[in-house]
Parts: structure tokens; C-alpha cells; sequence
């Protein structure tokens, strides 16, 4: 039964994800040293023969990252990842965008990070969302599929109205914009993009309970096929935000979802969703503000 409604939401998806993603740009090559720089151990970076999927390794020395060059302001942000397979309780593979090199203390930040398991567990995936450094509205799922068996696509759509994170294009978690002065909503830094691989196994595996197995390492986390599809910062700034209302990405069909999104977006919430801080009542008392839109 549950792969039968997996099945229909991602039909359900492909069919109403046409009005809002059908502009998104098509795959295309990019060559890595154009477009990213790796920013620790080098040594630990390999790309394929025809340089279309890069690779990045952990092992008990260091794991790995790389960023984009470019800033951006707004846009469709995708990428293909195949996880670590086998036993990779852990072992953390992340997606994100983020307004700063570092972790500055004031920086906004879109995360997808993908959290190891111990052999035959699912992986979870997490997503979290900061404001000028402020995070904790992480929210967990399963998958319908294994992500360690081929590539899958992991997007983010973000524009003044919302942030949509996509699986395989299927909208998994919105966060709307209230458009008040408190508004937990990142929308006035540019971000970079980055993936990293690094051990987290003080806390990613079962809250810390399931160590790094450095026996079977190097861990290896592999990407291809980045898409772009925004505003590209350039300083001053200003011209960016002009340029908001006039790209697909920021039209009125992509301020919302779809009926059948909403409905795709549900089926996610009853079936796959395993934490989401909105709920948590011992965090949060009274829930935060973005969790009544």
C-alpha cells in the first residue's frame, strides 16, 4: 500500500509541479572549477573521467566540502545526490544554501542534511531554516526510495513568499513568509550553495548513541547535475531585488502551491515526516510564528 501511494505522489507530483517547475532550467554541464571551489582537503575531492559527477570522501583524517562562486538572491536551486550506502551511522552528507563562508553567527541558512544509519535503517533527511543565526525549526523524514541506490534530486525553491524544499520534485516542506519585522524568513541575504560530508556521530545517528564504524570508511557522498536557476548577486545589491516579480521563479503561481501539491505535500506530512518542531510543545510552549501560516 505505501508503495502504491509513493507511486501516486510522485504521478500526482510530475503532473502538478508542471506550473510551477516546468521553467526550471533543463540539466546542463557545468564544468566544477567554473562554478565551485573546494573548500577543505582537496585531497578528499575526485570527479568522474568526464568531470559530470564529483565525489567527496570521509574518511578518520577529514571528510570534504565545495561552494558555488556565485551569491544568490532568490531563485531554483537543485542538485543530484547518491548517498553514502552500507553502514554509515554517522556520517552526515549536506545540501544547503548559506549567506556566509563560515558559521557566522548572524547568517541566514537553507539545509537539507542527510543524517547515516547503521545497515537496513532508513536514512533521515533534515531540513532546517535559520535567520540571522537563529535555527531550530528542523523538521525530519524518511524517503519513499533508497537514497544510496542511484541519484535523486534535492531542490529548493525560494522566492519573498515562500521556501519550498522538493524531493525528486515533490514538495516535502514549505515555509511561508508572514511579511511581519519578526518574520522568521531569510530574504535579505544573498547565499552561496554548498555540500559537505564530515562525521557528526556526537549527535546525527540516533542522537549520538551510534559511533562512526572508521573500519568502513572512506564514506563516499557523490553529486552531479547542479541547476541555477536566480538572481546572482552582484554588489550593490539593489539591482537583485529589482529584479524580483519578473523571473518564473517569483510569478504568482510560484507563491503558493497547487491544489494537488498541497495534496502531494500531505501525503508527505501523514507518511514520512518524523519530527517537525512546530509540534514539539516541550520546545516550543507556544508555537513559533511561522508555524500558524
Amino acid at each position: 500500500m505505501a508503495l502504491r501511494l509513493a507511486s501516486l505522489v510522485l504521478l500526482c507530483s510530475a503532473i502538478s509541479l508542471l506550473a510551477i517547475a516546468s521553467a526550471a532550467p533543463a540539466n546542463a554541464s557545468f564544468s566544477f572549477n567554473e562554478t565551485f571551489d573546494v573548500m577543505w582537503a582537496e585531497d578528499h575531492f575526485k570527479t568522474s573521467s568526464d568531470g559530470q559527477i564529483w565525489y567527496l570522501y570521509l574518511d578518520n583524517r577529514s571528510g570534504c566540502g565545495f561552494q558555488t562562486r556565485q551569491r544568490y538572491r532568490f531563485g531554483w536551486f537543485s542538485m543530484k545526490l547518491k548517498l553514502v550506502g552500507g553502514d554509515s551511522a554517522g556520517v552526515v552528507t549536506a545540501y544547503y544554501m548559506c549567506s556566509d563562508l563560515g558559521a557566522a553567527p548572524t547568517r541566514d541558512e537553507l539545509d537539507f542534511e542527510f543524517l547515516g544509519n547503521r545497515t537496513g535503517q532508513p536514512y533521515t533527511l533534515q531540513t532546517n531554516v535559520y535567520k540571522d543565526g537563529v535555527g531550530g525549526r528542523e523538521m525530519r523524514h524518511t524517503l519513499w526510495f533508497d537514497p544510496t541506490a542511484d541519484f535523486h534530486s534535492y531542490s529548493i525553491l525560494w522566492n519573498t513568499h515562500q521556501i519550498v524544499f522538493f524531493v525528486d520534485r515533490v514538495p516535502i516542506r514549505v515555509h511561508k513568509n508572514n511579511g511581519g519585522a519578526s518574520s522568521h524568513f531569510p530574504d535579505e541575504k544573498p547565499m552561496y550553495m554548498f555540500s559537505s560530508i564530515w562525521n557528526a556521530d556526537d549527535w546525527a545517528t540516533r542522537g549520538g548513541l551510534e559511533k562512526t564504524d572508521w573500519g568502513n570508511a572512506p564514506f563516499v557522498s557523490s553529486y552531479m547535475d547542479f541547476q541555477a536557476d536566480g538572481c546572482r548577486w552582484e554588489e550593490p545589491g539593489p539591482a537583485c531585488a529589482a529584479a524580483t516579480g519578473e523571473q518564473w521563479w517569483d510569478q504568482s503561481e510560484a507563491w503558493g502551491l497547487t491544489e494537488t501539491q498541497q495534496e502531494d505535500l500531505g501525503w508527505v506530512g501523514r507518511n514520512l515526516v518524523t519530527y517537525d518542531y512546530c509540534k514539539d510543545t516541550e520546545r516550543f510552549p507556544e508555537p513559533p510564528e511561522e508555524c500558524n501560516l
